[in-house]
Parts: C-alpha cells; sequence; structure tokens
C-alpha cells in the first residue's frame, strides 16, 4: 500500500468574510515541493473571487485522469515494444447532476493523440487496445467512486 500527500493553503488576509467576498484562491503544497495555484472556477464563484489563472478541482480532476491514463500508456506502450515520440489528450469533463441529484463531474472525456517513432510503429488495433488497458489500469479511474472521508483536526 502506498499513500500520497497534499497541502491545502488558504488565507483570509482581512477581508470580511461572512459577507462571501473573500478571495477563493489558494495553493496546494506536494511533497516533492511543488507549489500550485489553486482556486474555485470562475464557472461557480465570479471574478475577482476566483483566480482564473489558478487550477479549480474541476480542472484538476479531468488532469488527474489524463495524467493517470497517460502514465500507463507510455508504460505500456515502452513494455510492447512501441516508441511514443510525442502525447496530447485534450481532455475535458461535464459538471452535471448525477442519479442523486448532486452536482457531479459525471462525464470525463480522454481525447489522447499519441504519435509514435521507430520502424515497428502500432497498427490502429494496437492503439486502441493500448488505451483499453491503460484505462483498465489507470489508478485514478478505478477510483472514481472512492470512499472519501472528512476527518476534522482540532
Amino acid at each position: 500500500m502506498s499513500t500520497y500527500s497534499a497541502t491545502i493553503r488558504w488565507q483570509r488576509n482581512g477581508a470580511a468574510f461572512t459577507d462571501q467576498r473573500y478571495s477563493r484562491a489558494h495553493e496546494w503544497h506536494f511533497d516533492g515541493g511543488a507549489v500550485v495555484p489553486g482556486s474555485s472556477s470562475p464557472d461557480n464563484v465570479p471574478l475577482p473571487y476566483s483566480d482564473a489563472a489558478a487550477v479549480d478541482p474541476e480542472e484538476a480532476f479531468v488532469a488527474a485522469l489524463s495524467s493517470c491514463h497517460l502514465l500507463w500508456f507510455l508504460h505500456l506502450a515502452a513494455k510492447a515494444g512501441f516508441v511514443v515520440d510525442h502525447y496530447e489528450d485534450c481532455a475535458g469533463g461535464v459538471m452535471a447532476r448525477n442519479a442523486e441529484g448532486k452536482l457531479a463531474m459525471t462525464l470525463v472525456t480522454l481525447r489522447p493523440r499519441a504519435n509514435f517513432a521507430g520502424e515497428r510503429l502500432p497498427s490502429r488495433a494496437d492503439i486502441e487496445a493500448l488505451h483499453h488497458a491503460a484505462h483498465e489500469e489507470c489508478f485514478i479511474a478505478n477510483s472514481v467512486k472512492s470512499e472519501v472521508r472528512c476527518e476534522p483536526v482540532f
């Protein structure tokens, strides 16, 4: 079993707060030292209370699925003897009401395009099989219906 962590930090910075006119901008801190600016989506909280340049949780969810798929695809392609030269995925997610009537990411569509190099090029069937296998192995895709716990610290 492996464990992973992220530390999310936000400061009020003197805003009144109870009037809902406070910045939603915050930071994501990761164990390797990376710091990523985060915010609510301007689709959910209007500017200037959101930071359009920051990553919002919905984008991060789509990116996590796409990134996990990419990493598995690269691994499986290399294992099969194919050389991937370039990979790009213009992934998208849809926020809508789920079966319980709650807003949720109800659909994420990955649109990966891989370019290959070398003498042994994969067929269309090979590429489809690699993507299918990558989807089956992707930790994040396998976790989408995972339990989420909230354990406040006092």
